[in-house]
């Protein structure tokens, strides 16, 4: 019998991994082996912008099903994957995972929920002092004000280091309105900080 070929990562945005072409050859054919080790490669950064983007919406509930979701779509789209395009396959994934967070926004309006639902409340609330539940608090409430586009253009930057090209790679929009977007998602940050300052 032969041996398995082994999943040889390279880091990619944040640490997210890239494939080797033997395996990323194998996914795109289909083969279960590959498939497997595609996914297990895959699905934690993509459940941590689920999470992101979703706990920031309230909505952290379902971050579950709709990871599950961007994973499925994602293996169903891997064929088409060409490495001489303009995108690393570790962008790529987080780009098909980002689409389908902000299709998931837009079909059902957000509803409240507690803030410790929340994947960016700050830090374990047991032992963080008022101060710093303050901000997290004020982060949390500007990232639930921010429209979906402008929420996973900052969730990208921030917390995935994707730069600003494949940013707009990844929201199909220009460089102008990637550095829009950021400038008004740190406008909100900076403004709800602001009160948790001064009152």
């Amino acid at each position: 019998m032969a041996a398995t070929p082994k999943l040889a990562p390279t880091p990619g945005p944040r640490g997210a991994p890239e494939l080797d072409a033997a395996t990323l050859a194998a996914t795109q054919r289909g083969e279960p082996w590959a498939q497997r080790l595609f996914l297990r490669a895959f699905q934690g950064p993509v459940h941590r912008l689920c999470i992101r983007m979703l706990g920031a919406a309230g909505r952290a509930g379902v971050a579950e099903d709709v990871t599950q979701d961007a994973l499925l779509r994602i293996v169903r789209a891997v064929p088409r994957f060409t490495e001489v395009g303009p995108a690393k396959l570790s962008t790529w994934v987080l780009t098909i995972a980002t689409r389908t967070v902000i299709d998931e926004l837009r079909r059902r309006a957000p509803s409240p929920a507690p803030l410790e639902e929340r994947g960016l409340a700050a830090g374990d609330r047991a032992d963080a002092d008022a101060d710093r539940r303050a901000i997290g608090d004020a982060i949390a409430r500007a990232l639930d004000e921010l429209a979906p586009e402008i929420r996973a253009t900052f969730i990208l930057r921030a917390y995935h280091e994707l730069s600003y090209p494949d940013i707009a790679a990844a929201l199909d929009v220009d460089l102008g309105t990637v550095k829009s977007r950021l400038w008004r998602a740190r406008a909100a940050l900076q403004l709800r900080l602001r009160e948790v300052h001064h009152g």
